[in-house]
């Protein structure tokens, strides 16, 4: 009886941690492509900044692909994703994660420094336990 109640407890610890760690995993797709899309805005800009266009217009997955050279539209933990063209902003859905995850958002903001130089910051409307830290 003993053993089977230690069985028990173990059992409700792992199992919601085995979940969190799951979608952390699968999560991993996604911030890795936004970080591809992140370099690329950051050439697109310092190549086009002395003509006046600051950040790329791209509304979509496809946009994207055209414009910055990135092919996202294949990943299936992605419903959306777009740059803002007045902040810089990359903005993505996730899908195919996990019900915790699915269907918020998770962006990464550009801040520019004083030497033109880009810094980026996670944010979104996911959870903040799985939001990745940089």
């Amino acid at each position: 009886m003993i053993v089977v109640a230690t069985i028990g407890v173990l059992a409700a610890v792992a199992i919601p941690l085995y979940r969190q760690q799951t979608v952390r995993a699968k999560m991993t797709e996604v911030t890795n492509a936004m970080t591809y899309i992140a370099s690329a805005v950051e050439r697109y800009r310092q190549e086009w900044d002395m003509v006046g266009t600051a950040w790329p217009d791209c509304p979509n997955a496809a946009a994207i692909a055209s414009t910055l050279g990135i092919g996202v539209g294949a990943l299936a933990r992605m419903s959306d994703v777009q740059v803002d063209p007045v902040t810089g902003e990359i903005k993505s859905t996730l899908a195919n994660i996990g019900s915790m995850v699915d269907g918020r958002t998770l962006s990464l903001v550009p801040t520019t420094g004083s030497d033109s130089s880009i810094s980026w910051q996670w944010s979104g409307t996911v959870p903040d336990s799985y939001i990745p830290k940089r």
